[in-house]
This record gives C-alpha cells, sequence and structure tokens, in this order.
C-alpha cells in the first residue's frame, strides 16, 4: 500500500476536510515527515487535475470536492430546492465577514433597519459566525466572528480572499486616500 493511495482514501472517507496536522497524526504508525506528506498532496493534486474531482485545500484542511463546472449534473442527484437565504440574512453575514468582530449594533448601523435575532441563530445554527467576546461597553454586547466552517462552505483558505467590496463614487472622493489594514 502507498502512502499516496492511503492519503487519497482518507481525504475521500472523511467528512471533513483535513489539515496537514491531522493527516500526520492519522500516519503517525507510519512514520511519515510533513515534507513527504506535502509532496503527496501535491501529486495527488495533480493526479486530478483533468478529472471531476479536485483536491484543494480550504482553511480547514485538505479535501476532495467536485468541479465547479461539474455542477449542472450533480446538481440533478438533488432535485429538492436548496434553501435560500434572505437578503437580510446575506447582507448581516457580508457585513460580519467584512468587518468583524462586529456587534448587533454594529450591524445594524451599517444595515440601517434591526437585526432579527433569528437571522443571527440562523448563522450560529449554518456554524458560519459564532461569538468571540463582549464589547468593554455598558450591556458588554456580544462580538461576532465568521467560523473556519464560513471559510470551508464558501471555498476559502483565509478572509483576504473575500472579493473586494465595491467603493461608491462618492466615497472614493470624500474619503482620504489610505492604505488597507495588514491584519485583514
Amino acid at each position: 500500500m502507498t502512502l499516496k493511495r492511503i492519503v487519497e482514501a482518507l481525504l475521500l472517507a472523511s467528512p471533513e476536510p483535513l489539515d496537514t496536522a491531522q493527516l500526520l497524526s492519522l500516519l503517525a504508525d507510519e512514520g511519515v515527515e510533513k515534507a513527504e506528506l506535502e509532496a503527496v498532496l501535491a501529486e495527488l493534486a495533480a493526479d486530478y487535475a483533468e478529472r471531476a474531482l479536485e483536491l484543494t485545500r480550504v482553511a480547514g484542511g485538505w479535501r476532495f470536492q467536485v468541479r465547479r463546472e461539474m455542477g449542472p449534473w450533480v446538481e440533478r442527484l438533488f432535485p429538492e430546492k436548496v434553501g435560500r437565504y434572505s437578503r437580510a440574512l446575506l447582507e448581516t453575514l457580508a457585513i460580519i465577514a467584512y468587518r468583524q468582530p462586529v456587534t448587533r449594533g454594529d450591524i445594524e448601523a451599517v444595515r440601517g433597519v434591526a437585526v432579527s435575532a433569528n437571522i443571527l441563530r440562523t448563522l450560529e445554527s449554518r456554524e458560519w459566525i459564532r461569538v468571540v467576546g463582549h464589547k468593554e461597553v455598558p450591556g458588554r454586547p456580544s462580538l461576532f466572528a465568521t467560523t473556519g466552517r464560513f471559510l470551508d462552505d464558501f471555498n476559502l483558505q483565509h478572509l483576504h480572499q473575500l472579493p473586494p467590496l465595491p467603493v461608491d463614487e462618492e466615497e472614493q472622493t470624500d474619503a482620504p486616500a489610505s492604505t488597507p489594514d495588514a491584519h485583514t
């Protein structure tokens, strides 16, 4: 049994992405080194380059997934409609993703309307957001941020891979020139 086949089997069988540390732990009895594992992952990615599946790295680690261009055919396996999310829910998620950590009040200030508790509950139940602390102001409101699951579900490794926000012409002329934060 080759290491490449073992790693391939582990990744195909796992319901969640596996990071390098998890793979090394699973392969501890074989004495696999990190560099050797990374070489095997690169080989597997190359092996699947022209196939319907691809080996991809997301925030949670490595996983096999169906290529995006195969979507129209794979969707036929699941004829029921996928739940649609409201504009309010998607706006709330976007505000959290781009401005995290944020309080409910911060979200309401950006949206200009109250945030429904159901929206926050839905985002938390999907494991896309979580409470990461409390703001040091009266009432100590919860601070929300996105999770690793959010990154995995949206096929991202890091938040900086989010698409840039469009800038209104008014904002470009009114705003002073500044550089983006390096920590985002």
